[in-house]
């Protein structure tokens, strides 16, 4: 083991957990702002009681859809994104 693995693995642990933090807290951001947008006309206005229903209905199932999505997507691609594909090359541009 070399002085500079531990850096290395102590490196990727943060930037996981960075990442992981950014996954979550633009995941909630996004499910607020779905729920808001469906959701939101039937807490500000006076409408029907079947459609004000139905719209915080539709607000609270998508919005928890929204953020798992978000969150695997942001993960997913990170991913994806820590691996190069060609181990030991760079980009010409790099």
């Amino acid at each position: 083991m070399d002085e500079y693995g531990g850096r290395r693995r102590k490196a990727e642990q943060d930037a996981m957990t960075v990442e992981i933090g950014y996954a979550l807290v633009s995941a909630v951001f996004a499910a607020g702002v779905v729920f808001g947008a469906v959701a939101g006309p039937a807490l500000l206005f006076d409408l029907p009681d079947l459609l004000s229903t139905l719209l915080l209905r539709v607000g609270l199932t998508l919005a928890p859809i929204v953020f798992v999505v978000r969150a695997v997507s942001v993960l997913v691609r990170f991913r994806r994104g820590a691996q190069p594909s060609q181990p030991g090359r760079t980009s010409p541009d790099s």
